[in-house]
């Protein structure tokens, strides 16, 4: 039986501000409020709430015949989190309908895969981490920034514990097989990976409203019936895009969210099922290990990572940044740390290309890639230097690394030691005495409390009392204590002792 496999990416960069070479050193603020304010709302209104809204309709008409999967970066939850918090209900809502799944990626949707290792892993656990608590899921699947992929990035996934990635499925690394099978990681077999149709993906994505192609317009039994007639050996068909295909490069207008409203009743009436990424890998078993020696991505015709560090310009830029990874896994200051997610998202590179595009290509405010790249450097420098403030040039990287293994294994001790405070809490519970087991106990010591507080009780109404009528009650003991005490005090028996003489 043939599944498709429907996944969506949620990232929106953070817009950076104008910034001058003067200013470094004095302003450390880098981003552009009213256009991240601006471009969130005009993201949100015009794809992000009709598409999940659709896909909420979906889920209550279709029920489970109906499936998809999210990504969202870190960043991009920050952003919703602030301008558009109406998104991330309806992301909650799907999730609780069980047809949905929300995979892991980079906190900062940047290139540090290609860079340096502890950065991924680190990013990767804190958006699995966020995800966990926004979502109420633990992503199984990684899904990398633009989906690049190697041998190498696999193997990372794998020591991370994540089952399975999602990858482009480019010519130059496919040859003559076909993306619609399960492979795996040629370093690690236990990652198995999905790889992207790009033709039937960018056929919604990039051609759907495009009055030029050759099969405008795109009805939802014309694309199911080109599934249906692949190869009976090829099972699975990994469509995959970016979120705002849905509204912006495809507008409302096309009808583009009725064809995809369409496509799970149509899909049933040719046997094809939608499954999430982690039932695919659960269930399909791997064909082949799938070899990728240098990086691939989702961009460009190149599938490659030249659209982020083709030029010397983006490449400066991107070692300048990363040179200072040791210093940022040693730093606890949360600003520095949000500006470090927020720098490294890869638009900032992409900005800087000077390659032609055959879609058009946005550059923000920038004038030219020139213009990019200085403006970045800029907000570089300053960064840099405010790193630096908080560990000199003089603290070798030897130092650095020392001290970013102590502030690890300090991590993982604390970890061990919650562990082991939350087992014996179990434990104290599970052998906690009953109420009934510790009555005996509370009833040596409470009568002593009654009684103690019995006296306090009993003499505050004799104090009420006296007030009305008990005065002479009070006069009484006093005259009957009072002879008691004279009548030994007098002795009289030394007197009556002359009496015998007299006889």
């Amino acid at each position: 039986m043939k599944t498709i496999c429907l996944y969506f990416e949620i990232h929106q960069p953070v817009h950076l501000k104008r910034y001058r070479f003067f200013e470094i050193g004095t302003d450390h603020y880098y981003y552009d409020d009213y256009e991240n304010e601006r471009a969130i709302a005009e993201t949100a209104q015009k794809s992000y709430i009709p598409a999940l809204t659709t896909m909420l309709e979906m889920t209550q008409l279709y029920g489970k015949q109906f499936k998809v999967a999210f990504s969202l970066s870190g960043v991009a939850i920050e952003l919703l989190e602030v301008y558009a918090p109406e998104v991330i209900e309806l992301l909650q809502q799907l999730a609780e309908s069980g047809c949905v799944e929300f995979l892991a990626e980079p906190y900062s949707h940047g290139l540090s895969s290609l860079a340096n290792e502890e950065v991924f892993i680190e990013e990767t656990k804190r958006q699995a981490k966020k995800i966990k608590e926004m979502f109420g899921q633990t992503p199984k699947v990684l899904r990398n920034s633009s989906l690049i992929y190697s041998d190498e990035i696999g193997s990372l996934a794998g020591r991370m514990g994540f089952k399975g990635m999602i990858a482009e499925g480019a010519k130059h690394i496919l040859g003559w097989k076909s993306p619609h099978f399960v492979y795996h990681c040629a370093m690690d077999p236990n990652v198995k990976l999905l790889l992207r149709d790009y033709k039937l993906s960018d056929d919604i994505s990039l051609r759907f409203n495009d009055s030029s192609w050759n099969e405008y317009p795109l009805f939802a039994d014309k694309y199911v019936d080109w599934i249906a007639q692949l190869p009976e050996d090829e099972q699975v068909v990994n469509i995959f895009m970016e979120l705002c295909a849905l509204g912006i490069f495809q507008p409302l207008s096309s009808n583009i969210l009725e064809f995809l409203k369409a496509l799970p009743a149509v899909a049933k009436q040719r046997g094809i099922v939608f499954a999430t990424p982690s039932e695919i890998i659960g269930k399909t078993k791997s064909v082949s290990p799938m070899e990728v020696a240098y990086p691939v991505s989702w961009n460009d015709e190149e599938r490659d990572t030249s659209c982020w560090l083709g030029n010397g310009m983006q490449r400066e830029a991107f070692n300048k940044l990363y040179q200072e990874a040791d210093r940022i896994l040693a730093c606890k200051d949360r600003r520095i740390k949000q500006d470090w997610d927020r720098i490294q998202a890869s638009n900032n590179f992409r900005f800087m290309t000077t390659k032609p595009a055959s879609v058009g290509m946005y550059r923000s405010f920038y004038d030219s890639p020139y213009d990019a790249f200085t403006n970045y450097m800029n907000i570089l420098g300053d960064f840099i230097k405010r790193v630096q403030d908080l560990f000199p040039m003089e603290v070798e990287s030897d130092e650095l690394n020392a001290l970013y293994t102590t502030i690890h294994n300090q991590g993982e001790e604390i970890a061990v030691r919650d562990n082991e405070i939350s087992r014996l809490r179990a434990r104290l519970e599970k052998y906690e005495p009953t109420p009934d087991a510790v009555s005996p106990k509370s009833m040596k010591t409470e009568p002593k409390e009654e009684k103690k507080a019995a006296p306090a009780k009993k003499p505050a109404p004799k104090k009420e009392a006296p007030a009305k009528t008990p005065a002479p009650k009070k006069a009484t003991p006093k005259k009957a204590a009072t002879p008691k005490k004279e009548a030994p005090a007098k002795k009289p028996a030394p007197k009556k002792a002359p009496a015998p003489k007299k006889k």
